[in-house]
């Protein structure tokens, strides 16, 4: 059975029930985790992301009357209050259960506990953390594009940014051109956010960090049954999407078999689930992105001609950083102020010496390795004077200063992305690794 992608956090003192409640629930969620100690719980819960809490009554020996479970109940509602919680209790009374719903728990359950009963009312826990999650995004849309810095100098940019003005109100399908790091993702939310769905979904895929067998349940979604796993109907992230943005990252990346499938979706705006011959009708907007040279890719039979000219009705080319040297100054400033509050250094500034040291690299990650250097420069300089830490030069980086080989992968992953200017699939093909292995490494490096 494919396991739903959600963190379960389970706080008893029995260690006989954390064992069991564990290994039934792991089975279809991707993360359980235990804690024996309530005290422990607020501290977890600040460092965690979590969906549901699976929360015993009692923790003091001799006291049955569940007040502990309230009262521990209460302090994580203080801290998280739409997170579900579920009370369990080998002492069932009506009375018990009815007070533990009004202060908020979503489920009341116990001991010893039916598996069926157990796994339904994390299911739904679950489900609700998710909804509650999507709510406070959704109401928090206009608060986004504080996140962002989007002012420009560049007259390359300032032409992008006009015609996203221009485009965004309305339901054309739009391709982003560019480079890795070139805020492709923060400009498709941009244009989520000046349209009229702004209110609703943006959804994000990442079609380069999905593996094959996994691109069309997750897109298409699927029917009960219609393979060995397929034990409930799921909605792809497609149909979630409904009334929204559906913003395909890396669609270069997309198989020919997927290809004429999107097409079809894309021109008739209906889709069928895996195993389903029902046509759902979709209301959604498109938006798509890809490093890849599309045109060369439909030339090499790589990419369908259709599906290409269907999906760039608006094409826009993000220039790279180097184009839009006028700009360094300002987002170094933004990433440094989002860092000094981060670390609590307020003191340190850039100072003109290092604004020129900035503009004179020529940045081949991009916006985004401006932002780690930024980071990283910031995380190991004192609380009064900046170091400027920048990336290392060619001839430094074919030094081998030890032969530790995490170390050495970090470095040929880096010399392989700046060789291709951030192109991931020519940097995958020089190292010898698949598109999502090398996705893999680059979040494990933070890179």
């Amino acid at each position: 059975m494919r396991k739903k992608e959600a963190h379960i956090l389970i706080v008893d003192d029995d260690e006989d029930i954390l064992f069991s409640a564990r290994v039934w629930l792991k089975k279809f969620f991707t993360e359980v985790s235990c804690l024996s100690q309530p005290k422990n719980i607020l501290k977890f819960l600040s460092e965690q992301q979590v969906d549901t809490v699976l929360l015993d009554m009692n923790f003091r020996k001799g006291f049955e009357n569940g007040q502990d479970g309230l009262y521990w109940m209460n302090e994580i509602k203080t801290l998280e209050p739409q997170l579900p919680i579920i009370l369990m209790t080998a002492y069932g009374e009506v009375e018990l259960a009815v007070e533990a719903l009004k202060n908020g728990a979503s489920d009341f359950i116990l001991k010893p506990w039916n598996n069926e009963k157990l796994y339904a009312s994390v299911n739904l826990a679950v489900d609700i953390s998710r909804k509650n999650k999507k709510l406070n995004q959704w109401e928090n849309v206009s608060i986004k594009t504080n996140q962002y810095q989007l002012e420009t100098k560049s007259p390359a940019m300032q032409e992008v940014m006009d015609q996203i003005e221009r485009v965004a109100p309305t339901d054309a399908n739009v391709l982003l051109l560019g480079e890795n790091g070139t805020g492709k993702y923060v400009l498709a939310e941009h244009i989520h956010e000046l349209s009229e769905r702004k209110n609703q979904p943006f959804v994000h895929i990442d079609l380069g960090s999905l593996s094959e067998n996994l691109f069309e349940s997750e897109l298409f979604g699927y029917k009960k049954g219609a393979f060995t796993d397929a034990h409930q109907d799921y909605a792809g992230k497609i149909e979630n999407a409904e009334n929204g943005t559906v913003f395909l990252d890396e669609i270069g990346n997309l198989p020919l078999l997927l290809q004429t499938k999107l097409l079809s979706l894309i021109q008739n705006r209906k889709l069928s689930r895996i195993g389903e011959s029902k046509e759902r009708l979709l209301d959604v907007r498109f938006i798509f992105a890809t490093n890849e040279n599309l045109k060369k890719a439909v030339a090499e039979n790589r990419f369908r001609k259709d599906l290409y000219y269907r999906i760039n009705t608006v094409e826009l080319n993000i220039p790279s950083l180097r184009e839009r040297i006028e700009d360094i100054s300002n987002l170094a400033d933004y990433f440094l102020e989002k860092y000094k509050q981060k670390y609590h250094k307020p003191d340190l500034f850039l100072n003109e010496v290092l604004i020129s040291e900035l503009t004179h690299y020529s940045w081949p990650g991009n916006i985004r390795e401006l932002d780690h250097c930024i980071e990283r420069s910031i995380i190991l300089s004192n609380e009064k004077n900046l170091k400027l830490l920048m990336p290392q030069d060619e001839e430094s980086e074919n030094i081998i200063v030890n032969l530790n080989i995490e170390e050495m992968e970090e470095i040929l992953i880096k010399k392989a992305l700046k060789k291709h200017r951030g192109n991931i699939s020519l940097a995958a093909e020089d190292l010898g690794l698949s598109r999502a292995a090398l996705y893999r490494r680059m979040e494990k490096f933070e890179l």
